[in-house]
């Protein structure tokens, strides 16, 4: 079992805390009156984003597709009770490229989504249903091609084997 660490230091200023990474790295966290760093829930969705973002463009590289662009936006509805849990995310891949296939993007989104993204993993575990779709763009003027690979959660046991539910169709 791996262990890891993070510890979150009061800075004195309003609701201001700097958070120090066990690899090192400190990281500003604010509320919306000070502002001077993201709130602490929208570190989820940059760990989600950056997370998937480096499965899906290692097995991009290692399927030797030509990517000239690519970006990972992760979008959240947050109930509006207390606590403001996320409920429903929906990760978008984009991709750009002369050539990119479509079967080796859904691919990677698949495998990142049901085996190597840890953060996907325990966010669909809990109160998230994941959406995972792309978008790529290919040659000037060629129409964009766009598609949902699969969805995840709530309640998803990281433990099982891993069956992406198809978008749409009911477990």
């Amino acid at each position: 079992m791996t262990v890891k660490t993070s510890t979150a230091r009061y800075d004195g200023s309003g609701l201001r805390f700097i958070a120090r990474t066990g690899s090192g790295h400190e990281i500003v966290l604010d509320d919306s009156d000070g502002n001077a760093g993201p709130r602490p829930v929208e570190m989820l969705l940059v760990g989600q984003a950056g997370c998937t973002g480096m499965d899906v463009i290692s097995i991009l590289h290692k399927k030797r597709q030509n990517v000239t662009r690519y970006e990972v936006s992760v979008t959240a509805d947050q109930r509006d009770g207390q606590p403001a849990v996320f409920t429903r995310a929906d990760v978008v891949h984009l991709v750009e490229g002369p050539g990119i296939d479509e079967a080796a993007m859904r691919r990677a989104i698949e495998l990142s989504a049901t085996k190597y993204c840890s953060v996907a993993a325990m966010l669909s575990a809990g109160t998230v249903e994941i959406h995972h779709r792309y978008r790529i763009l290919g040659a000037a003027g060629a129409a964009p091609v766009e598609g949902e690979v699969m969805v995840a959660g709530p309640h998803a046991d990281p433990d099982a084997p891993a069956v992406p539910r198809a978008a749409g169709v009911e477990a």
